[in-house]
């Protein structure tokens, strides 16, 4: 029997009432030498949801050189795992494209005051 005839397909509604839980985890996580959430501050580039809610990130951090390159992606984990009806996370890493401040979102911006 396929995956596909096993799982059912996540509904819209059900999607989208997911992908609401795991912005709001993702924003538990702060990079330390920032006082901004990492989804505030536009490190995570992209989130994908499979049907068995599996999760996978696709994120960058502010320099690659950033001395917590090796914990965050594990902090981010983490945080994706505590979500209710979770699957597998994978945290993969990316500086393609670079991070630049442009990537981030009005509230972060008001917060480190850069208007």
């Amino acid at each position: 029997m396929s995956e596909s005839a096993e799982t059912p397909k996540l509904s819209q509604v059900d999607l989208d009432d997911f992908t609401a839980k795991l912005v709001t985890a993702l924003k538990t996580v702060y990079d330390p030498e920032i006082p901004v959430d990492i989804y505030e501050l536009g490190l995570i580039y992209k989130v994908d949801v499979s049907d068995t809610k599996d999760i996978a990130v696709e994120m960058t951090l502010t320099a690659p050189n950033c001395p917590v390159a090796g914990e965050m992606p594990v902090m981010v984990k983490m945080a994706l795992e505590k979500v209710e009806g979770a699957g597998e996370v994978t945290v993969n890493m990316t500086f393609d494209p670079p991070w630049t401040p442009d990537r981030m979102s009005e509230e972060a911006k008001l917060e480190l005051n850069m208007f």
